[in-house]
């Protein structure tokens, strides 16, 4: 594959490879942070079968001085715990790329040259007598020296992340590593710009962001069953529960999860649910029963390949039209899908405020893309405010649980108020929470509901419902949502020509004027979606009447990469 030049001179790219077990995961997040903590933008993912031992995984860590949004396959430094790694990802190693492994075949080492480096790992474990795991630590203490970051920094980083676990071998073998490599005085060839002036910036997981914007949000319980690629959530939450002043909760599956989030919610407290798609399946009758009881609900559904079991550690956008009719009957609902993690923060807080404002449950559609991979960022918890909208502490006279009113939304009041009785039911009901089959009573119910579609998309209009990046006045339009949109801002970065990027965060309500605005007068429409359906265009044809023929759609599992996205869509736009 050709890469751009000045791909080299912007971008670094390191991937640390291995077998379930080796410490691969950690060893790419301490090296990310100690790149963000000395001044670099960073991205990182991370790739893992769906096996407790053994398999391949690797984290690839990308880098630069501008921000970037997304991790590149052209690699400039391996970091290979097993032979495998070797094997797998030599093809994608730069001109000028390096190789750290402990020991190479003839044949490999023949191919690289100079740019295989032998570092004993291994045997220095051996020799201080640290578990073969802590040979990872060595790995990072040479990649320190090699691109030119401070070893003390790494140290600081092992002692935080080892210290309940005795961090004296780690450190040592970080050492061991750096001193080996400093006496082959081998710099990597390519130029590192590391910044001077230390910044501020976090480098976390997406849905530590978005476990985050909960929190700013006032989230009082979560409750979840772990599920790949949402669990990371529940691990964050229960992890720092009693800091950020909450109860996190693991039922015995699914079921459980919504309907006890719904009783908590009944009993007034704000709660939040994280699963994937097979677990939102199961919730599908409580689900409904939140849109009947207009209780609120704040869902994190985290997309991984399906249907079924599918390729469960790994990414797709296929619950699209799933999250927007999810549940059995009419009800309304809000279906957000954030494309970064400063935008997972976002709709994690407004998930909670407008599912409280409103009434009713709040899906926010991440993908394992987005929750699992690795940024920089600033959050502001002190932007957020919490909203709880229309309860009663106090009642005078008659109480109805499910008065109608313009907006469509009554005033909540939960069990334990004095002097008023709290009814929710599944079954229609009146205005006072009482079983009825009356017709009109039916129909006035559901128009009540209904109503507060207005409010709604007034919450819609004060947001970004809709994002536009790039050319605003090109006639060249890339269409995307969900965490394609880091490849797509990092492959526009390598477009012939400028275009308009037009990025969909609310699905229902669909702000369709905006959307048909954006699109109106381009010439070339192109559609990029993780599916094989094109969802997100078949939803802008049904709300905008909008075709779009050019779809560039990947469904193999695997998120997109930015520079085979770039050519891919250069040839599309080059099309007359």
């Amino acid at each position: 594959m050709s890469v751009p030049h000045r791909l080299h001179k912007e971008i670094h790219t390191v991937l640390i490879g291995g077998a379930a077990g080796d410490g691969v995961r950690e060893a790419g997040i301490s090296l990310g942070q100690l790149l963000a903590k000395v001044g670099y933008e960073v991205f990182a993912s991370v790739d893992y079968p769906s096996l407790i031992r053994g398999g391949h995984n690797f984290s690839r860590i990308s880098f630069s001085r501008e921000k970037i949004t997304n991790d590149y396959s052209n690699l400039d430094t391996i970091v290979a715990l097993n032979e495998e790694t070797v094997k797998l990802h030599i093809g994608e190693l730069g001109e000028n790329g390096v190789i750290f492994a402990d020991s190479f075949e003839e044949e490999d080492k023949k191919k690289l040259g100079e740019r295989a480096v032998e570092l004993p790992m291994s045997a220095f474990a051996k020799e201080i007598n640290a578990l073969p795991i802590m040979r990872n630590s060595a790995a990072l203490g040479a990649t320190c020296y090699l691109l030119d970051l401070p070893l003390e920094m790494m140290i600081e980083r092992l002692h935080l992340v080892f210290k309940e676990k005795g961090y004296e071998p780690n450190i040592t073998l970080a050492k061991m590593g750096y001193e080996y490599i400093e006496k082959l005085n081998f710099r990597h060839p390519k130029q590192i710009y590391r910044e001077k002036v230390y910044d501020k910036k976090e480098f976390i997981e997406g849905n530590v962001a978005f476990a985050k914007g909960l929190a700013a949000a006032g989230l009082n319980f979560y409750v979840s069953y772990p599920m790949t690629p949402s669990s990371s959530i529940l691990h964050y939450l229960a992890r720092n529960q009693t800091d950020l002043g909450l109860k996190v909760i693991q039922p015995e599956n699914e079921l459980a999860v919504i309907n006890m989030a719904l009783g908590i919610a009944y009993a007034g407290k704000r709660a939040a649910i994280g699963t994937a798609g097979g677990g939102f399946a199961l919730m599908q009758e409580a689900f409904s029963l939140a849109g009947m009881a207009e209780l609120p609900l704040a869902v994190a559904v985290s997309q991984r390949q399906a249907p079924a079991t599918g390729v469960a550690t790994h990414t797709s956008q296929g619950d699209l039209q799933f999250a927007m009719h999810a549940g059995h009957g009419e009800f309304p609902r809000i279906v957000i899908a954030p494309g970064d993690h400063e935008e997972a923060f976002e709709c994690g807080a407004a998930a909670l405020n407008l599912s409280w404002k409103h009434q009713l449950p709040v899906i926010v559609l991440l993908d394992k893309q987005l929750s699992e991979s690795l940024s920089t960022v600033k959050l502001d918890a002190g932007k957020i405010k919490i909203e709880n909208g229309e309860i009663l502490h106090k009642v005078d006279g008659h109480y109805g649980r499910y008065a109608i009113t313009e907006s469509g939304v009554s005033p909540m009041a939960f069990p334990g108020t004095p002097g008023l009785t709290v009814k929710a039911d599944s079954y229609e009901h009146d205005e006072d929470g009482i079983t009825t089959e009356d017709p009109k009573l039916v129909k006035a119910m559901q128009d009540k509901r209904f109503a507060k579609a207005k409010g709604i998309k007034k919450e819609m209009a004060r947001s970004a419902a809709v994002k536009v990046y790039g050319d605003p006045k090109s006639k060249d339009v890339i269409v995307f949502w969900g965490s394609t949109k880091g490849a797509v801002l990092e492959a526009a970065k390598h477009l012939d020509k400028p275009a308009k990027l037009l990025q969909v965060i609310w699905m229902v309500p669909f702000d369709s004027e905006k959307v048909a605005e954006w699109l109106g007068g381009a010439k070339k429409i192109v559609d990029v979606e993780c599916n094989r359906l094109g969802q997100l265009a078949s939803l802008i044809r049904e709300k905008t009447g909008i075709e779009i023929r050019d779809k560039i759609l990947k469904y193999d599992s695997e998120p997109f990469d930015a520079i085979e996205l770039a050519e891919q869509l250069n040839a599309t736009l080059k099309q007359a």
